[in-house]
């Protein structure tokens, strides 16, 4: 999974909360036979008597959450302890009144709808695993220009003439879920899901059931994480989902979740029983090195037990590459296994090193997806939904049609100069041709959650299909819509005022790179924030939930599709994340421009919150002054995020959550005897031995801070040939100035 992060997602993102994993609820396709229900001493629950088509919303209503409950009772008995309490015809005919009247009343239906489920909740859910390194995203490519740029990318970066050819490894791009294998001393001691990239889910017992995946290693260093992909081939999945249907059971969508439903597994005895695979593609923490390359590497892993993908190849330079993944292309259809574009990687692991990482991606690493998939299908509406900075976003609703193997029936329509057929400077695209309801549309998705609209059918366009007149005026408070110069969305100006501002807002905070509250996603925002006992309005209401009037559990488990079991565990995971980690806290503010990298950036240079506020509600000029000059944050987020701070509304909301949090110090990336760890460090000037970009992320990874200009607040200043006015500035304040030749004899390069 490679999905990049925005700044804010539309809500038509069904990956919001990882829908498509099951967490091991139960009997689900390809579980082993259970008994049949007992029809001995069953337990008395009456179906309902009352006709249907009788009830009003209220009896419907009250007659769901009675059904809820008796169902779940009787799924936990059968299920979950072996015990069945109720006849199998008692049972049916429970599911059979809920099923009528979801039909009749399709608004009323559950979250936790027993005709979603399939078996018993599970008591608790799976351990975490922190990652001693993390796992990280790949950067995307979609043309071989990107991919011939990566190459370039690299050879600025490090400062490479153009005709020194640079080596790669190119290997399939498994559409599968990551999996960290821990080894110690040549044993696996835990195996983890990515999760967040930094924390995981612990599956070890779910893991040491996969033949390719060995239990002990023999001449391996003493701490070796393996890094691979669990996948399904599709023979496995079509017999699995063959034996689901014979059974009655819901069958898998596709064989990536097969994959990730079965690997999630709280049953072991589950996941053994179904037919998964694993190949191994890298490496995470080491106590000492693998090879000195990365084919190397992979043949090492190899000859160790493990499965390497046979397709990998090395190739020199961009056009090597390019053929490589032509012929992977040719024979995609033929492999057993889904794949969805090739991975790059640097070979020789000493230029990896030096590349390092972004935030979220390796810069020595790139994935090329294959091209999109398409399909034809109906424009039949235009929604606007209202984002979390205001954004008002066009979402086509579509009638449903499948693209690669997914039911779509919504797609993005980017802003009104997309529909329009333009540009945001008035260029057109599509020729110029305008979206209109009623059109037929194609529509594609490449690497993309999100569906797009690619083009129109001019020739199928109804007679009386009219311009899309974009509303001037947000659909959710009526507030003005307005559309800065030189921005290409527009926003509506209502703030705090707007709900849907609010909604969206509350959903970022919850969200996995933000506080990731296990329990609350979306829909629960959704419910909370309508409810008026148990409002949600603003971050710090969360974590007075259970706390308000004393009686939270109470009320809470007495509401539609909660029990008191779900109520507390929502309160123990509420309470967990009263502590916080400082990048963290920051992005899930939510503020405008401010995302996952910026707010690492942020927490790496002020180091505290108190330092973060401090600056922040103090003279604007100074703030603006102290943020641009932190690399990497530029003058349209830094007086985002003054403005955010100077807004009553804002500061008040941000006050009163930190009340209740303990936001922990950042992190800083620090080497062993590192010299420079903590300092404020400046480069000016030509360096001759690396670029600036690698003497800037190497000073980062030693733990120092790296300015864009000098300060009394800097440290040291290294300066290149035709250092100028930065090194006289230093010289002024009294600040160290040293050459390359000291900087590289410093940090020990």
């Amino acid at each position: 999974m490679n999905d990049a992060q925005e700044d804010e997602t539309p809500a038509t993102d069904p990956s919001a909360k990882a829908s498509d994993q099951r967490n091991g609820t139960g009997q689900v396709p390809g579980d082993p036979p259970v008994p049949k229900r007992s029809s001995q001493n069953p337990m008395a629950i009456d179906a309902g008597h009352d006709p249907v088509n009788t009830l009003d919303e209220a009896a419907a209503a009250a007659e769901l959450n009675r059904l809820a409950q008796a169902i779940a009772r009787a799924d936990t008995a059968y299920h979950g302890h072996d015990a069945p309490e109720i006849s199998d015809a008692a049972y049916d005919a429970l599911k059979r009144r809920n099923a009528e009247i979801e039909n009749r009343f399709p608004a009323l239906k559950r979250t936790d709808s027993p005709s979603d489920r399939v078996g018993a909740a599970p008591a608790e859910g799976f351990g975490k695993i922190r990652h001693a390194r993390r796992m990280l995203s790949l950067a995307n490519a979609f043309t071989p220009d990107e991919v011939s740029e990566f190459d370039a990318r690299i050879r600025r970066y490090l400062g490479l003439p153009a005709d020194q050819v640079i080596r790669y490894t190119a290997e399939p791009k498994i559409d599968g879920l990551s999996l960290s294998l821990r080894y110690e001393g040549g044993r696996l001691v835990h195996a983890a899901t990515r999760g967040d990239g930094e924390t995981g889910e612990d599956v070890t017992a779910n893991a040491r059931t996969l033949a390719d995946i060995p239990q002990t290693l023999a001449d391996v260093p003493e701490v070796l994480e393996i890094r691979g992909e669990v996948y399904m081939r599709h023979g496995d999945f079509q017999r699995l989902n063959a034996r689901a249907a014979e059974a009655g059971n819901r069958t898998f969508a596709n064989p990536r979740n097969a994959a990730a439903g079965s690997l999630r597994q709280l049953d072991p005895r589950i996941t053994r029983s179904r037919p998964l695979s694993f190949f191994a593609y890298g490496w995470g923490a080491l106590s000492s090195p693998l090879a000195e390359t990365q084919m190397q590497a992979l043949e090492r892993l190899r000859a160790l037990g493990f499965t390497i993908n046979p397709l990998t190849r090395l190739c020199d330079g961009p056009q090597a590459l390019i053929a490589h993944y032509r012929q992977i292309e040719a024979t995609r259809a033929d492999l057993g296994y889904d794949i969805d574009g090739v991975v790059y990687k640097v070979d020789d692991l000493t230029l990896q090193e030096r590349l390092g990482f972004r935030s979220t991606t390796p810069r020595w690493a790139l994935a090329h997806k294959f091209p999109a998939e398409t399909a034809w299908t109906v424009l039949e509406g235009i929604d606007i939904q209202v984002g979390r900075t205001g954004a008002l976003s066009p979402v086509a609703r579509l009638r449903p049609v499948n693209v690669g193997g997914v039911l779509v029936s919504n797609a993005t329509l980017h802003n009104e100069d997309y529909i329009a057929g333009t540009d945001s400077r008035g260029a057109p695209i599509r020729d110029g041709r305008d979206i209109r309801i009623g059109d037929r549309v194609q529509v594609y998705r490449a690497g993309d959650v999100i569906p797009k609209i690619a083009d129109i059918d001019l020739s199928a366009r109804p007679n009386a299909a009219a311009p899309y007149d974009f509303p001037q005026v947000c659909p959710e408070c009526h507030s003005p819509a307005v559309r800065e110069p030189g921005d290409s969305v527009r926003r509506c100006t209502g703030g705090l005022v707007c709900p849907a501002q609010q909604v969206e807002r509350l959903k970022h905070f919850v969200s996995r790179a933000a506080f990731d509250i296990e329990g609350l996603g979306a829909k629960q925002i959704e419910m909370f924030f309508a409810d008026e006992q148990l409002a949600i309005r603003q971050p710090a209401d969360i974590f007075t939930l259970a706390e308000r009037d004393g009686a939270g559990l109470a009320r809470l488990k007495n509401r539609p599709g909660w029990g008191e079991t779900s109520a507390d565990n929502l309160f123990r995971a509420i309470k967990a994340r009263r502590t916080i980690a400082l990048h963290r806290f920051l992005f899930a503010l939510g503020i405008r421009h401010v995302g996952e990298n910026a707010a690492q950036l942020l927490a790496r240079h002020f180091g505290t919150w108190a330092a973060v506020h401090a600056c922040l509600t103090g003279p604007a000029d100074a703030a603006l002054a102290e943020l641009t000059n932190i690399n990497g944050i530029g003058p349209v987020m830094a007086q985002s995020l003054i403005d955010a701070f100077a807004n009553p509304a804002e500061r008040a909301a941000i006050d009163a959550l930190v009340a209740h949090l303990d936001i922990t110090d950042a992190e800083r990336p620090q080497a062993e005897g590192s010299a420079v760890s903590g300092l404020t460090v400046v480069f000016t000037g030509t360096l001759t031995r690396m670029t600036r970009a690698e003497a800037k992320a190497r000073a980062e990874a030693m733990g120092a801070r790296v300015a864009g200009s000098v300060s009394a607040k800097t440290d040291l200043l290294v300066a290149g040939e035709g250092a100028g006015s930065k090194a006289a500035k230093a010289e002024a304040l009294g600040v160290k100035v040293i050459d390359e030749d000291a900087w590289l004899a410093l940090i020990g390069a």
